[in-house]
């Protein structure tokens, strides 16, 4: 089945409300679960989990695909989209799902998860068996540029998923993937930038490239790495045709990246409204799709 027909047997709400209840109901990891009010008594629930570089997320959709618990966790268990902790990304994964359960008061038994593009066959395999040892079925891995565009729904025009380690593109037409690619620079590269540059922890420079009030003062350090970003965009979409560019995933919360891509690769670039949670809500509607 292709993306338009699935899109045509489900009622999707549009991304702007998506986005706003994902950020309502994500939220960092809890140990002390809060239960959630008002669900339906016998309604399926649809998991998505983003094994990312930086963050872990997971979230629960109902059946009307709207996201109604979710969290996320920074984590060092995947590096340029390889799994390279199994153990502690189980124990992670399993921990979340406990988390969320006791808050659903329902077993959650079932996933879907995503890779960066480009990623061998065998790590994709790995992925997959996180899911399971932390007691859930994989009901379906989704590269994660159109997992995220389960949720933008674009037609024309290109995705960049901008993780901690590595940066996915993906080339749409008429709301189709024509081409993927993915490279080894990420949010992960402006963190070391950082560290070297004020000589400080690789943690201490995460949580200053995360600080608002610090973000000015650390562009000039960190504009280079948007650059080598931009650049890689640039060779990737050369000749394709390719009108306008979205940036997803945690990096493109940092301020200023979208102008510095665009300069690079002279085309429209914007970064949606929480856009470290649409592809995992993405990875979540991959369920519909099989």
């Amino acid at each position: 089945m292709s993306l338009t027909e699935s899109r045509s047997n489900h009622k999707w709400s549009e991304p702007a409300q998506l986005l706003e209840k994902a950020q309502q109901v994500i939220s960092l990891s809890d140990s002390t679960p809060h239960a959630v009010d008002d669900l339906p008594s016998n309604g399926s629930f649809k998991v998505g989990v983003d094994l990312g570089t930086a963050y872990t997320v997971m979230v629960v959709l109902n059946e009307k695909g709207e996201p109604i618990v979710g969290e996320y966790q920074f984590t060092q268990i995947v590096r340029d989209g390889l799994v390279v902790d199994f153990i502690g990304a189980v124990d992670l994964l399993r921990a979340m799902k406990q988390r969320l359960q006791a808050k659903l008061g329902r077993t959650l038994s079932h996933a879907a998860s995503g890779y960066p593009p480009g990623v061998p066959q065998a790590e994709r395999a790995a992925t997959a068996h996180v899911i399971e040892a932390a007691g859930m079925a994989c009901q379906g891995l989704i590269d994660e540029p159109t997992a995220a565009n389960n949720v933008l729904r674009i037609q024309d025009g290109v995705i960049v998923d901008i993780g901690g380690g590595t940066t996915g593109i993906a080339i749409f037409e008429n709301g189709e993937v024509v081409y993927t690619a993915d490279e080894a620079t990420g949010g992960t590269h402006l963190s070391l930038v950082i560290a070297g540059a004020n000589d400080i922890s690789f943690e201490e420079a995460e949580a200053l490239k995360k600080d608002p009030a610090e973000q000015s003062r650390l562009f000039p350090i960190v504009r280079l790495v948007m650059e080598k970003m931009g650049t890689i965009v640039e060779k990737h979409i050369r000749g394709s045709g390719a009108r306008s560019i979205i940036l997803v995933g945690g990096t493109p919360l940092f301020p200023g990246i979208s102008e510095v891509i665009s300069e690079i690769t002279s085309l429209p670039t914007r970064v949606p409204s929480n856009p470290l949670f649409i592809t995992p809500l993405g990875i979540a509607m991959h369920d519909w799709m099989n």
